[in-house]
């Protein structure tokens, strides 16, 4: 059945919620242990900046998106991401891993990915933005929230994961609705679209930066003594809501994007090898060769805001 593009806007805007909402100061913080904590940390940092990959990938599709009701869902998911950021850096200073003022820096993989959506996110076609954004939105996100909540158990936490996964089922059900959407086109159409997509310069870059980052998250997943089956299960998701659609399955590249997570998931495929070496050629770039981080950057804080003021200009 397919989803009421205005019906899902109305309950986007009455489910908007705020950091001033939650009681940072409740009791629970003390259920994180010391020995946990610097292991959280990095695992939160580069969760809150996967968020903001999020964020940016949302910008972009907002100004591709085909309609007025489309274009005002992504910005507002736009500011959602850019919320759940926040929050999980306001988690990150209630556990008292923050100093003030303090910001965490993304690891090269995401910021490199960061640069790639700032330096190409504006040129990719619809049906690639509309392809890679709801397996990173599966994948990484959804994944990893899961990981989270098994291992720590501040209500709190509990609360926030709570609201930010109510706003990640409707991130990820307007994705598969619109890849439906795009699948509509002739397959003449859509195979040009490939064909350009894959003969792009940007396209082989955003390749060279998305093999190593899903591979480094694997890696970190496991570190923490997580189950990477997690993020395998979370992968396959996509595979089964795409092929579930009618028309999701004559899209090219999400034929493409299927086949390289069927290769992730499977741990004995020769493709890791190649994907942890660039991971660990990425952690020998020196850090004055690092990508800039955004402008935008400025604008993530751990201070509760409310709706209005902040959440508003995003999108405005």
């Amino acid at each position: 059945m397919a989803l009421d593009l205005e019906d899902t806007l109305a309950k986007v805007k009455e489910r908007q919620w705020a950091l001033a909402d939650i009681d940072w100061d409740a009791p629970g913080a003390e259920t994180i242990s010391e020995e946990f904590k610097p292991k959280l940390k990095a695992f939160m940092a580069d969760l809150a900046w996967i968020e903001n990959v999020g964020t940016r990938g949302f910008a972009a599709l907002a100004r591709k998106a085909p309609n007025d009701t489309l274009r005002e869902i992504y910005r507002y998911f736009h500011a959602e991401e850019q919320r759940h950021a926040n929050a999980e850096l306001a988690l990150m200073k209630r556990w008292g891993m923050l100093d003030e003022g303090e910001m965490p820096e993304p690891n090269v993989n995401i910021r490199m990915a960061m640069d790639w959506l700032d330096r190409y996110g504006d040129d990719m076609s619809m049906s690639a933005l509309g392809t890679v954004i709801p397996m990173l939105e599966v994948a990484l996100d959804g994944a990893l929230l899961k990981f989270l909540l098994e291992e720590v158990h501040d209500p709190v936490c509990d609360q926030v994961f709570a609201k930010i996964n109510n706003d990640e089922s409707r991130h990820i059900a307007v994705g598969f609705e619109v890849l439906d959407m795009l699948g509509h086109g002739s397959m003449r159409r859509l195979l040009i679209e490939f064909i350009g997509a894959v003969a792009s310069p940007s396209l082989i870059v955003g390749a060279a930066v998305y093999i190593p980052l899903l591979n480094r998250t694997r890696n970190e997943v496991a570190e923490m003594g997580f189950h990477p089956e997690r993020l395998y299960s979370a992968m396959e998701r996509f595979k089964k809501l795409g092929d579930r659609s009618r028309f999701a399955p004559r899209i090219p590249l999400y034929q493409v994007v299927k086949w390289h997570a069927g290769m992730v998931v499977n741990v004995k495929h020769p493709y890791h090898l190649l994907a942890n070496s660039m991971v660990w050629a990425s952690d020998r770039i020196p850090r004055r060769a690092f990508p800039a981080i955004p402008s935008w950057f400025s604008e993530i804080t751990y201070e509760p805001v409310s709706v209005g003021t902040a959440d508003q200009e995003a999108v405005a």
